[in-house]
């Protein structure tokens, strides 16, 4: 590189900061077969080798962006996260027990066997556990302990280094044993038990994969031939629920759709409903219509998000039975995951809904199950802003153990005020918030920019951790994501008694590991691993970044325990 382009570097850092993250994301973005690195864990590598030119942004452009990230990620995660904190949630959630504790004794076993310092371990918790957040926590802990400027930046250096080594192997561990090995040591085929799970919980149809995808809903117009004598009653029956009779004409005029009706030749009926019901309703009524100017039948696709208490925990087909016969539930996301329109669906809070049906019925549907979703791009900067600022001033807070201030810090307080924000915003829905687009900017954007920050300073120094202890720390990063996830593994099936996709979905969730997740949903063919997968994800997400801190302050304790 010439002395000109490294000398603008130095001397503008923001051009190197964009560089670092448009290569980060491109490198992430290679895919190689169910294993990709991602945009953090490229944008951090990037910054390792451009940082060895010597190049530093401000710090407070790296906390600034942090502060961000870490509340977006509690605001997303409340409304689960509070969702779960239920018998069925904590049960599930003994996995994520499972997941911090054997990680902190693994970790804290390393950190003696090999002598690491507080940044190594806990940038190999953050690497092997795949979880992107603990980096920051960690690091924002290591400048509270008030150590000299190069003594910290050092301790810093080696959390983002531990990280970047580690990630990649905890990351290919996880997913090649959540897919391949897990369910050779289960002793099941998985694909055969996704299946018969599927049917178990009113799935329908052969290919179930295809029928998790959000069904097409459409409209169309019959001229009653072969149908007539049939009443509305008996056409419900054979539609199942998948379709019904919205308007019926008769001489130009509508009739009254009510189950006694009976359909007359000439007839002429509008059905709506999922198009693979609707494809055989022409050998039931007679051909289809193509003029359908007579109908002025006007339909919508809306959101709602499930806040009726009477709800919470119910199954999904009995929601489907209380809402009008002409409203059809499209799609279900939960943490922003679409699950699968299984009839033996439990429902949570802040579930958010797809109705489709016409305009009238939806809004009488509406208030059955919850609120509508505000689907504005509007920001609230001064509520965002209040939620950061009150994390600040929780973070500050401290306590002692053994002598060593531990405080939740910057990160961990905006961690929980997102986590009450955000559960205030799903209780919440008709008041204007920060939109789940704005927040998805904020969590890529300000942990993209935080860590190509502290991966830029710590360049330098990167390349002394990794001669320091070659191989350990890959082959110590795989233990420490294997172990968890194989106690996780036994303790789902002997004790807990979950079925194979259940388990191993949530196993990927008390990771964090999406790829995993993908890898195991490609496995089963369908999208049951997602049933576990949500609860444990939820929890993790937010369990572990508070960690951070704590492994800090217990390495700090090992570290000097052993002088």
């Amino acid at each position: 590189m010439s002395g000109e382009v490294v000398e603008l570097l130095k001397t503008q850092p923001e051009i190197a900061l964009f560089l670092v993250l448009a290569i980060g994301h491109a490198v992430g973005a290679i895919r190689f077969g169910p294993i990709q690195l991602g945009g953090i864990c490229g944008t951090l590598i990037a910054a390792l080798v451009v940082g060895q030119l010597g190049i530093r942004v401000d710090d407070s452009v790296k906390n600034v962006f942090f502060m961000l990230f870490i509340f977006a990620l509690g605001y997303a995660g409340g409304p689960q996260f509070f969702a779960n904190l239920d018998a069925k949630g904590l049960r599930l959630g003994l996995l994520c027990l499972v997941e911090v504790v054997a990680v902190l004794a693994l970790v804290l076993g390393a950190t003696v066997l090999l002598s690491l310092d507080q940044g190594t371990a806990a940038g190999l918790m953050a690497g092997a556990a795949t979880e992107s957040a603990v980096v920051g926590t960690a690091t924002d802990a290591i400048s509270k302990l008030g150590l000299p400027a190069a003594d910290m930046q050092q301790l810093q250096a080696n959390v983002v280094t531990a990280y970047s080594i580690t990630y990649v192997f905890g990351l290919i561990a996880i997913v090649v044993f959540t897919s391949q090995v897990f369910p050779l040591l289960l002793r099941v085929d998985l694909r055969a038990e996704a299946d018969r799970l599927w049917k178990t919980m009113g799935g329908g149809g052969d290919d179930p994969g295809a029928a998790s995808a959000v069904p097409e809903m459409v409209g169309r117009v019959f001229e009653v031939t072969t149908g007539r004598g049939r009443s509305i009653g008996e056409l419900a029956a054979i539609l199942g629920g998948q379709a019904h009779i919205e308007r019926v004409l008769r001489a130009g005029q509508s009739l009254a759709v009510e189950p006694a009706l009976r359909l007359r030749a000439h007839d002429r009926v509008l059905a709506i409903g999922r198009r693979a019901a609707l494809v055989n309703v022409a050998e039931l009524l007679g051909r289809e219509f193509a003029d359908t100017t007579a109908f002025d039948a006007v339909v919508e696709t809306t959101e709602a998000v499930l806040n009726r208490r009477e709800w919470f925990g119910r199954e999904l087909r009995e929601l489907a039975a209380a809402l009008p016969p002409s409203v059809q539930v499209t799609g279900l996301a939960r943490d922003r995951h679409a699950m699968p329109l299984l009839g033996d669906l439990r429902l949570a809070r802040g579930d958010v809904l797809q109705l489709y049906g016409p305009v009238d019925e939806v809004a009488r549907a509406l208030p059955l199950a919850g609120d509508r979703v505000l689907a504005s791009t509007r920001s609230n900067i001064s509520f965002a802003a209040a939620g950061i600022l009150l994390g600040v001033f929780i973070g500050g807070f401290s306590v002692k153990l053994g002598g060593i201030p531990f405080s939740l810090g910057t990160g961990g307080g905006a961690l929980l005020t997102g986590l009450a924000f955000g559960w205030y915003q799903a209780k919440n829905p008709h008041r204007l918030s920060v939109p789940p687009d704005a927040l998805a900017l904020m969590k890529d954007l300000g942990l993209a920019t935080f860590i190509a920050c502290v991966g830029l300073a710590s360049g330098p120094q990167a390349l002394a951790l990794i001669k320091k202890f070659g191989v350990a720390l890959p082959l110590v990063g795989v233990a420490v994501a294997v172990v968890p996830a194989s106690l996780s593994l036994f303790i789902g099936h002997r004790l807990l008694k979950l079925e194979a996709p259940v388990l191993l979905g949530a196993i990927a969730g008390q990771q964090c590991s999406t790829p995993a997740l993908s890898a195991v949903q490609n496995a089963a063919g369908n999208a049951t691993p997602l049933l576990g997968y949500t609860i444990t994800y939820a929890i993790s997400n937010v369990v572990l970044p508070l960690m951070g801190p704590l492994i800090v302050a217990l390495a700090g304790l090992v570290h000097h325990a052993a002088k």
